[in-house]
């Protein structure tokens, strides 16, 4: 017996959650083959591995992909079933395993954050068709492209990222608390200049979050108003103190903080961020480059397996 999608290629990043992931391995095999799900196990070696895994999977005849990992992982995987802004194979599924330190986008689909409960909705045929957006920023004295499912940054969430990138791994989820301190000293709100669609916003900001699915951050409901099937993204533009980066936390873990007088909401198909000085860019908790960027819905472009 197989999945009606054909046998799973399972893609896992060993050393994601600390290694927790690597651990949960031999678990997760036991449960696939107590659903007699047909599959093969193979495990990332570095960065960009898994996209290129992904893509040989497809161009073999693969049709049914699990990331086993955090959100980084789903990226990579996401990377290597889309080329040239269309999939390598319009009829692959993409399943998700969640069993990293980061395991955000899930949540917007329902979707357990553990291994054994998330091998039960690999099971049975119900899917659901998702956006992607397209992300294309500075880097390396050129520009470069990056498919982010979930949630991308500019300014103050990013600087973040980028600051946690540089801590000791072992320090887990905590490197993002280090890294949003430390990065908040030397903070300032920088002239910027974002249009959205045939809409625009110019003036001082913190930080720009465009949104295809909900969660970031380790569950924060950050745009609770997303859905990752409309054809749309969803724009916050923060241009408040500093300091309401951390005072209205509680509210965004809750999905309250919008509408906000210092948070300028805008929506549509295509976002551009221009800035007085460059800016770090970050989609999925991985840091893609700097401004200039530019970030655009590809709609339905993947199906997720629910």
């Amino acid at each position: 017996m197989t999945s009606p999608f054909g046998d799973l290629v399972v893609i896992a990043n060993p050393r994601s959650g600390r290694g927790r992931v690597g651990e949960e391995l031999p678990e997760l095999e036991r449960q696939l083959l107590a659903r007699r799900l047909g599959h093969r196990i193979v495990a990332t070696e570095g960065p960009g591995h898994a996209s290129a895994i992904a893509a040989d999977a497809l161009r073999d005849g693969t049709r049914f992909l699990v990331a086993v990992g955090g959100d980084g992982t789903v990226q990579e995987v996401v990377n290597g079933m889309i080329e040239d802004d269309r999939p390598v194979a319009p009829d692959a599924v993409l399943g998700v395993v969640a069993a990293g330190s980061g395991s955000d986008f899930v949540r917007t689909f329902g979707l357990p954050g553990d291994a054994i409960r998330a091998v039960r909705h690999l099971e049975g045929d119900r899917v659901y068709p998702i956006d992607v957006m397209r992300v294309d920023v500075a880097a390396d004295g050129g520009t470069d492209s990056r498919y982010v499912p979930n949630i991308a940054e500019v300014g103050l969430g990013a600087d973040v990222v980028r600051r946690a990138e540089r801590l000791p791994r072992w320090l887990g989820r905590s490197r993002y608390f280090w890294g949003f301190w430390l990065s908040m000293g030397g903070h300032r709100p920088t002239p910027i200049d974002v249009g959205v669609d045939r809409k625009s916003f110019r003036g001082m900001a913190n930080n720009v979050v465009v949104a295809n699915c909900q969660f970031y951050g380790g569950g924060m409901k950050v745009s609770p108003r997303s859905y990752p099937s409309d054809g749309l993204l969803d724009v916050q533009i923060s241009t408040g103190p500093k300091s309401e980066a951390f005072t209205l936390l509680p509210k965004i873990y809750r999905g309250e903080h919008v509408p906000h007088p210092h948070i300028k909401e805008l929506r549509g198909r295509e976002v551009r961020v221009e800035a007085e000085r460059p800016l770090s860019v970050e989609g999925d908790g991985e840091v893609l480059g700097m401004t200039p960027a530019r970030f655009t819905v590809l709609p339905e472009i993947l199906t997720l397996k629910i």
